[in-house]
């Protein structure tokens, strides 16, 4: 940035700062940029050059598996998508715009000094490279199916890219295509069948069990719950909305028990289906819960059955994958609490103490999964997966979330525990789940107009809706201790994702 054009802006903000205080002495909180609009956009693209001018980006690599194919081939709470400053949640005293640039600096600094960034690739380079091979593979990936796509969109950072169209497409394959084969998969602590459609790609079918407003119930422990459907797709969507892009595509899905399930069942799965006496065709299957006649999965009405269909991850001979147990798993006992349960100095004894949470990014990928589960309310999160291919330094996969969305009005604040113990959190995190919380657009919003877009109605009932908006608000809160305990340069961190 020139010179000139730095004392320009320095002198906006001088003005800018002035008249914050102006109208905080006043108490119109509601007027706190007053500005010219001439000296706010200054501001805001002086943020924007800041965050721009030290902002490191590391190049991704993709899984190099040629045979999927057919063919053999602003911190900040403060700023909202257009770089306007609006309120922050986290910050005591001020809402003057220096000081959250200062707040910017002092983020971008802790990662200069502190996290090995001078290693980095020159990023111009890299990011000109990428395009191009990007662009060669979009010429092959022209005439491949949805799930190829998806398969060959796999990269060590995300599961897909952001607004990729394959993405809806896949949704819709999931939904629509026909079905040619239906089997139980083995395993399982609920009925889970694989889905073969007619262009032989596979997806993982979770049928409706209970209606949507039977919610978990209270003398169940969260590993007896029932599974949902709907929290398999709404989990995905939220995963989406996030940008995390870590969950495997969801859809929902009408089908018909008899011609897309029973004429395809073997002998022991065929013997499991039975007419209720309200003229519903039910079945049950085998698994370790639930799978009995009294808790048969029935047509609501008839044959007519909802179910989550989800995309397959490329098996395992072509892309390996490897399970971590996750460092907070609950006990899964009726009588034993977790070691994290009872020591409340475990996250920097045991967690990250240890790799792969000691170095690189897990670390804050498990804070990304500990906010994603309690927005969801998912106390099942035993084992994660991630790709081998990809060593270390890449991505949890988050998938399995048929227990979530159990309780409307109940937020488990357990699931936080290694936000509240690890005090650390992700600068690109953050900044979302403030842009949701004090933003115009409500993160309920956003994700009702997402869910709209699924062949089922109503994926998500209104309560669960409301309560992902009162969650981020509980996030916020507990990051501003963090931030008031440890400071903002040990609590926000920005590694460049």
């Amino acid at each position: 940035m020139k010179l000139r054009q730095r004392v320009v802006t320095l002198i906006g903000l001088s003005l800018c700062g002035f008249i914050v205080i102006i109208n905080l002495l006043g108490g119109r909180f509601s007027q706190l940029l007053t500005c010219s609009p001439n000296v706010v956009k200054d501001v805001s693209r002086t943020l924007r050059q800041l965050s721009a001018e030290n902002h490191y980006y590391i190049g991704r690599k993709r899984l190099n598996k040629s045979n999927y194919t057919s063919d053999g081939a602003g911190l900040a709470s403060g700023i909202n998508p257009d770089g306007e400053v609006t309120s922050n949640a986290w910050i005591d005293d001020s809402h003057d715009v220096i000081r959250l640039q200062k707040a910017l600096n002092g983020i971008k600094r802790h990662v200069s000094e502190n996290d090995g960034s001078e290693d980095l690739k020159n990023d111009g380079e890299m990011r000109s490279q990428h395009k191009t091979n990007r662009d060669i593979e979009d010429e092959k990936k022209s005439n491949l199916s949805a799930w190829e796509k998806f398969h060959e969109g796999i990269s060590q950072y995300e599961l897909y890219a952001e607004n990729d169209p394959a993405i809806d497409d896949l949704l819709y394959d999931l939904a629509k295509v026909p079905i040619v084969d239906a089997e139980q998969l083995s395993g399982g602590t609920q009925i889970k069948l694989i889905m073969t459609l007619v262009d032989n790609n596979q997806a993982l079918m979770k049928p409706m069990r209970w209606p949507r407003e039977q919610e978990s119930l209270p003398d169940h422990y969260y590993f007896s719950d029932y599974e949902r459907h709907t929290a398999e797709i709404a989990a995905f969507h939220l995963d989406r909305v996030l940008n995390f892009r870590r969950s495997p595509p969801v859809a929902g899905r009408i089908l018909n028990i008899t011609k897309d399930i029973k004429q395809y069942s073997d002998d022991s799965f065929h013997r499991t289906f039975f007419w209720s006496p309200a003229k519903n065709l039910c079945f049950f299957g085998s698994c370790s819960y639930y799978c009995d006649t009294n808790h048969a999965i029935c047509g609501k009405p008839g044959v007519r059955l909802e179910g989550s269909m989800a995309v397959f991850l490329p098996p395992e001979n072509l892309a390996p994958r490897k399970t971590w147990r996750h460092p907070y798993r609950r006990s899964y006992s009726k009588h034993k609490k977790a070691k994290w349960e009872k020591n409340r100095n475990y996250c920097e004894e045991k967690v990250k103490t240890k790799a792969p949470y000691n170095k690189g990014r897990r670390l804050l990928d498990l804070m990304d999964m500990a906010a994603f589960d309690f927005l969801i309310g998912n106390l099942d999160r035993h084992h994660y997966e991630t790709f081998l291919d990809f060593e270390n330094d890449t991505v949890p996969i988050h998938m399995d979330h048929g227990r979530a969305f159990g309780h409307s009005r109940k937020d488990d604040k357990s699931c936080l525990a290694p936000i509240e113990q690890c005090c650390v959190i992700r600068y690109s995190t953050l900044k979302r789940i403030i842009t949701f919380d004090t933003g115009a657009k409500k993160l309920s919003q956003v994700m009702r107009e997402s869910l709209a877009k699924d062949v089922l109605p109503h994926v998500l009932l209104e309560p669960h809706l409301v309560a992902l908006d009162r969650r981020l608000k509980i996030i916020v809160k507990m990051i501003h201790r963090c931030v008031k305990r440890r400071g903002q340069d040990k609590v926000i961190i920005d590694d460049g994702f």
